[in-house]
């Protein structure tokens, strides 16, 4: 049964996943509105897999702000990379450089507003990046970060990427962090059924030490690592 779900989930989101990316990117030539929506579509058709062919359940802990800020997510696996347009509003994230070379993909994330990150690029490029950044948060959009720097076992904590500081004082937003345990379930070939929870961190203010504000996130985004 589990052989048969998971196939059933594989077939049914990578065939979707075409055609909901081409759409998109269809929809991009008649209006920004539409094609963000399929983006959202996207996400919540993700979601429709793993709790309808999986049997997963999704649990929201806490809600977003209404406001601008930096999201900083536990990254355990694929789904919250790919979760974020459904569990955020319009949400603009931080993402590897190399992803945008993904034929169909690349083009849709650049359209929508993800923002690309260069690891081994000098201080020219980074400022692009806060520059690109800041004009997101002047549309209202929010940011998300995975602080972690690459998907992280469930159950071990890291440390912060370097670079989670600088855009915290260079941006000048608060911090939500978020908990997430999607690594049992979702990080593995055969995925299983389960809960997959989300838990909402109190807000961080702007302005904070490195050492503080780094410790603070660490500590919030492994709340469900138990």
């Amino acid at each position: 049964m589990r052989l048969l779900r998971n196939f059933a989930f594989y077939f049914a989101f990578y065939v979707g996943s075409l055609l909901i990316t081409s759409a998109s990117l269809i929809a991009l030539t008649f209006s920004v509105e539409a094609f963000r929506a399929r983006v959202r579509d996207w996400s919540q058709w993700q979601r429709w897999c793993l709790t309808h062919l999986l049997g997963c359940e999704i649990v929201i802990e806490g809600a977003p702000q209404n406001e601008p800020v930096l999201y900083a997510i536990k990254h355990e696996s694929f789904f919250e990379a790919i979760d974020a347009p459904a569990l955020l509003d319009c949400p603009s994230v931080f993402a590897k450089r190399e992803l945008f070379d993904i034929p169909l993909w690349g083009r849709a994330a650049a359209a929508f507003g993800l923002v690309p990150v260069e690891r081994e690029a000098g201080a020219k490029a980074l400022m692009k990046m806060i520059r690109s950044a800041k004009a997101l948060v002047a549309e209202g959009r929010p940011l998300v970060i995975f602080p972690e720097g690459t998907r992280v076992p469930h159950g071990e904590k890291r440390k912060l990427q370097a670079g989670f500081a600088g855009l915290y004082k260079m941006l000048g937003l608060p911090v939500v962090p978020v908990a997430v345990d999607s690594g049992p379930i979702y990080h593995r070939r055969l995925k299983k059924p389960g809960r997959i929870t989300y838990r909402f961190g109190e807000p961080i203010p702007p302005g904070l030490p490195r050492a503080e504000v780094e410790e603070r996130v660490r500590e919030a985004i492994n709340a469900l690592n138990g």
